[in-house]
């Protein structure tokens, strides 16, 4: 074999070797969580915007409010949600400016599961969805970067029943658009994803105004996550 042969045969095994192992270390990385390995209880932060904090659902059962119940005592789940805020920069009202992004940031979570594009999908927003990708990004490094070092899930954002809701032109087309780029996303920065449009899809009627979850629709939402968490169903009870 030629000399040039062979080092072109050496670098492609090297290539697939390094790319094997990659996912091996992306696979391991979503393996299902066992409290029992953490010395305190595991800590969840939900980030997101009005469908995390738990608009739509009665008091005390948002998702995270229902998914904490559902994982029971021996973790912690804490609620960063904030309505009507944009994953985008140059949205109207953009989370990075809240002190609940500050707060999740100093929460030494243990994981952190992110649900944001929503309200970015409105079309006075969606005009800048060029800088959707790129600030997606950014707000998965902020996490990263910290001395917990969390496990990150990323949530592609729920349906929007109908094609268009009244508030604020939200709409299922742009959503769409997101749910491309979060996969994208997900696979570049080895983070987990939770299809929280699949939670809903079936279930138009658990979201009333086409866009904010009733009870049953954050309970969806919480079986998701739950499962994802855990690599479990939810036990019937």
């Amino acid at each position: 074999m030629l000399p040039m042969m062979k080092n072109l045969v050496t670098y492609t095994s090297c290539l697939i070797a390094l790319l094997m192992l990659s996912t091996m270390v992306m696979a391991d990385a979503m393996k299902p969580i066992d409290p029992s390995t953490y010395e305190e209880p595991v800590k969840v932060a939900c980030v997101g915007d009005s469908i995390t904090e738990g608009a739509g659902a009665p008091k005390g059962e948002s998702y995270p409010s229902q998914l904490q119940r559902m994982l029971g005592d021996d973790w912690v789940v804490l609620n960063f949600g904030v309505g009507g805020r944009t994953l985008m920069k140059t949205g109207d009202r953009p989370y990075w400016d809240e002190d609940a992004y500050k707060e999740a940031l100093r929460s030494k979570a243990d994981v952190v599961i992110i649900m944001l594009g929503t309200n970015d999908s409105r079309p006075a927003n969606w005009q800048h969805k060029s800088d959707f990708e790129r600030d997606y990004r950014k707000l998965v490094q902020s996490f990263q970067r910290l001395k917990s070092e969390p496990r990150i899930y990323i949530c592609r954002p729920c349906p929007v029943p109908g094609g268009v809701s009244k508030i604020g032109g939200i709409n299922e087309a742009a959503v769409a658009e997101q749910r491309v780029i979060i996969d994208k996303l997900a696979e570049e920065l080895g983070v987990g994803v939770i299809d929280m449009f699949a939670a809903l899809q079936d279930f138009p009627r658990f979201q009333p105004d086409k866009v904010h979850p009733n009870e049953k629709g954050a309970g969806k939402l919480a079986e998701a996550a739950f499962t994802a968490l855990t690599g479990k169903e939810v036990p019937v009870e």
